[in-house]
């Protein structure tokens, strides 16, 4: 996707020109205009971060089909600069003003949730470390005899298995935070502290945590606390949003040459609901980069900026709250987010006291907006914060063996597992093997321009791609893989080995082929009855052998449809809805269609061989039994057969 990032000239689709959505606001003079050279790279001065911007921006938004983009920089307690690009709302031409226009920053969010419960543990009300029950007004049972703690919410090693239901909501269906906490907990599937496994619901928890201890309701205080404090005021976590703020919210988009989307309403508001301004977020970035400002005691900052979690030695690791981001050999401490049509990154270099954030309103073409607010950031380090030259790494003699060792199938720990929506899980499995040299592949993960990266062993079971120095680690014990990490994500989640009976690198094969072999069973009997009807030929089977035909050619034709119902279920659940009508209907119907069909093809395989048929009858009501059976066993292992619309 390097080509929404390249310079042209060329137009939108949709009668949006470049020149149109690549507007840019002038910069806003907040800071001297002084700076230093770091390792051998630019200047990091006002005139040359807006000089870089002017060039890269633009054309990524109009390459991209993004509607608009602020980005802000900090430098040593103050703005150093801050942009806005193309357009906050394209019908009106309304320009992203880098100050006042809001932007969604989704799970950047996070950061003023984590920030209240690090303000709620220095006022002595929290505990890291105490069971978090003691200040729930409902119960949370333990697992496997642990309870879970603060340091586990905010480090996501609570154990909860990925919840998404409802999480992007229609403006007349808010709910309190309370009864959004309470009507549903996510099954727990890890030992907490176990495992990192991204968690809203934990964020959500932690929200409701500071609201209770703290008397008043979650937003009020994120006001009073933290926005009051730093006088922000193009800022806030309510739902829908205030009068006053409306005027200035950006619309979001699909495209920017589609069209403008409704306010994406949070259900669960600590995780993901501010809305913000890229100057106001500014002051936010400084505060952490000063030691916590007026927000926290600089012991506290120092806490919360520290490692909390390490999944493996070397690899990136997770503080309370922010995630460590290693960019050019600096350890950086970051937080990203998405809602459905704002993508933001938010990035501190806590030696260096330089921050930058980016936030767009529009999901673009080939979900460009990801592309782009990682290559920002990544061209800012680039460009300000160069890595030391170093010699090329170099495979270690080890790396053919260990790529062999590692070779397998395995799945995120950020996936349902444990009802319907298993299946998620189940298509985003990622296979690692070898190419053809031997050596490490990993299609999953590909270069920024979208081709297959090349990875060098440079540590035992430790990779690092040789386009951009990203990194793949596998954990081996007793000779085996027990989790793979790759370093971008792998602070809040990783990817486990596959059960054999779940594993999509044989079962997702085989049930196309069952499938296709269903499929040629159901349109087998109208083609048939027309071949009869048109040559006059009679029916030749009767009695239970034609009762058995016509069931199982009902049974042919009902699975797929249910399959196809599931289908369509999740395409929903991709654009955050829930049909949860359908899901428990699909799944009333499903339970007994898909044991009734295997046991149909099972009676039905007996009377083909006992009766006097051929050696293709035979074989085909033995392929169909076994793809009745493949489609059940399917069915099980991703939970298709379940109750309760809840994920």
């Amino acid at each position: 996707m390097m080509k929404y990032l390249a310079a042209g000239a060329l137009a939108l689709a949709g009668g949006v020109t470049m020149a149109e959505t690549a507007r840019v606001a002038p910069p806003v003079e907040t800071a001297p205009v002084g700076g230093s050279r770091i390792d051998g790279g630019h200047v990091l001065t006002r005139a040359d971060a807006d000089a870089w911007l002017d060039g890269f921006m633009p054309y990524a938004l109009a390459r991209g089909d993004l509607a608009g983009a602020v980005v802000v920089v900090v430098k040593d307690g103050a703005v150093l600069t801050q942009r806005g690009f193309g357009f906050a709302d394209i019908a009106s031409r309304r320009s992203v003003d880098p100050a006042r226009t809001l932007f969604r920053p989704g799970s950047v969010s996070k950061l003023y949730t984590w920030t209240a419960v690090m303000q709620q543990v220095e006022a002595g009300r929290l505990d890291l470390d105490a069971d978090i029950n003691r200040y729930l007004d409902f119960r949370i049972p333990p697992f496997e005899g642990k309870p879970i703690t603060l340091r586990n919410l905010m480090t996501h090693t609570s154990g909860f298995e990925e919840a998404g239901r409802g999480q992007i909501l229609a403006d007349d269906a808010i709910l309190p935070l309370e009864t959004v906490i309470k009507r549903w907990t996510p099954h727990r599937v890890y030992a907490p502290g176990s495992t990192p496994a991204y968690s809203n619901y934990g964020a959500a928890l932690a929200g409701y945590i500071v609201q209770r201890v703290s008397g008043m309701p979650f937003e009020d205080y994120i006001e009073q606390n933290i926005f009051r404090r730093l006088g922000m005021k193009y800022a806030t976590f309510r739902e829908p949003l205030p009068a006053a703020l409306k005027p200035f919210m950006a619309t979001g988009y699909d495209l920017a040459s589609g069209d403008p989307k409704r306010f994406e309403t949070v259900s669960m508001t600590p995780p993901g609901a501010a809305s913000i301004s890229g100057g106001e977020m500014a002051k936010f970035m400084i505060a952490h980069l000063d030691q916590g400002g007026p927000l926290l005691r600089p012991a506290t900052a120092k806490l919360m900026h520290s490692p909390a979690n390490e999944p493996l030695p070397g690899i990136n690791r997770m503080m309370l709250g922010f995630y460590e981001q290693k960019i050019n050999g600096r350890s950086a401490i970051a937080h990203a987010g998405d809602l459905q049509w704002f993508h933001s990154n938010l990035v501190l270099f806590p030696t260096e006291r330089v921050g930058i954030f980016v936030s767009l309103n529009a999901m673009g073409k080939d979900a460009a907006a990801g592309v782009v607010r990682n290559a920002v950031v990544r061209q800012f380090a680039d460009r300000y914060f160069p890595a030391p030259p170093a010699r090329a790494p170099r495979d270690l003699p080890t790396s053919r063996q260990h790529a062999a060792l590692v070779a397998g199938t395995y799945a995120t720990t950020r996936t349902p597992v444990d009802n319907w929506a298993a299946m998620i899980g189940f298509a985003t499995q990622i296979r690692v093997g070898t190419d053809r040299d031997g050596k490490l592949s990993v299609p999953a993960f590909k270069s920024i321009g979208g081709a297959a990266r090349h990875w060098i062993e440079v540590a035992p079971f430790v990779w690092q791609a040789a386009e951009d120095g990203e990194s793949f680690a596998a954990r081996v014990e007793n000779g085996k893989v027990t989790r793979v990490f790759y370093e971008p994500v792998a602070p809040f989640m990783v990817w486990d080995p596959v059960p054999w009976y779940r594993d999509s690198a044989w079962l997702l094969p085989l049930s196309g082929a069952a499938l296709a072999i269903i499929l040629l069973t159901a349109l087998a009997w109208p083609i048939g009855a027309i071949a009869r009807k048109r040559h006059g030929a009679k029916q030749t089977l009767a009695g239970r052998d034609l009762i058995a035909c016509r069931a199982v050619a009902a049974g042919a034709w009902l699975v797929p449809l249910l399959l196809g119902s599931w289908g369509f279920v999740i395409a929903r659940v991709t654009k955050l809805v829930t049909p949860g009508a359908l899901i428990l209907f699909n799944q009333i119907v499903g339970a007994p269609l898909f044991l009734g069909f295997a046991a149909l093809t099972a009676w039905n395989m007996l009377l083909v061989w006992k009766g006097k048929r051929g050696w293709f009858p035979k074989t085909w009501s033995v392929l169909l039994l076994l793809s009745a059976l493949t489609i059940l066993w399917l069915a099980v292992a991703i939970h298709l057969i379940s109750f309760g619309a809840d994920w």
